[in-house]
């Protein structure tokens, strides 16, 4: 059975909305910029280097969209805009960025990939879908970059829904910056 892994960066306060800053109109939008680190690209080319496919929602789908096929380099680009892509909405009527595939339904569409053969999957970011993720019991391991920062509120991975998740970690690595990688295995 594939893996699915989550990888986020997060705040102190437990957000994940805008770190780059202009996912969303967040006011605190780009708190992540702030604590750049070589560490941190390395981490992220190591990250997907050890993937065969992504899943993403449907607005990360289309920021990555947007961006990553007009971009090139061995590193990052280029396996990002090769690597399958599911993207799983409702409200999309197609994908088009370079072998993507549209999956309708959290639940069956992604329990059925994981079945399917083939290595891990990565998420990225796709809050909203993550949620889902792990409401299903879909979701093996969390990869989070944690910054030593609060902005106050926005979209988080964790709601008020009294819904038990157990983790643990099985990597941590402290930037220079004062960010953490933290790597979560779910405990089942």
């Amino acid at each position: 059975m594939r893996k699915i892994i989550v990888t986020e960066f997060i705040t102190l306060d437990g957000v994940v909305e805008a770190p780059g800053g202009n996912e969303t109109p967040h006011p605190h939008g780009g708190w992540q910029s702030k604590y750049s680190a070589p560490e941190t690209g390395q981490y992220k080319v190591k990250e997907l280097a050890n993937v065969d496919a992504l899943l993403l929602g449907k607005n990360t789908y289309d920021l990555f969209a947007g961006y990553w096929p007009g971009q090139t380099g061995e590193g990052f680009a280029d396996p990002i805009n090769r690597l399958p892509k599911y993207v799983v909405s409702r409200s999309l009527a197609k994908v088009e960025w370079n072998n993507s595939h549209l999956l309708r339904d959290v639940a069956r569409d992604v329990a059925e990939l994981k079945k399917a053969d083939g290595g891990p999957i990565l998420v990225y970011g796709s809050a909203t879908l993550v949620k889902g993720l792990l409401h299903h019991d879909l979701v093996d391991e969390l990869h989070l970059q944690l910054y030593p920062v609060a902005i106050g509120g926005g979209l988080r991975l964790f709601d008020d829904n009294r819904e038990l998740n157990k983790f643990e970690l099985t990597h941590s690595r402290a930037m220079g910056t004062g960010a953490l990688i933290l790597e979560y295995r779910v405990v089942r």
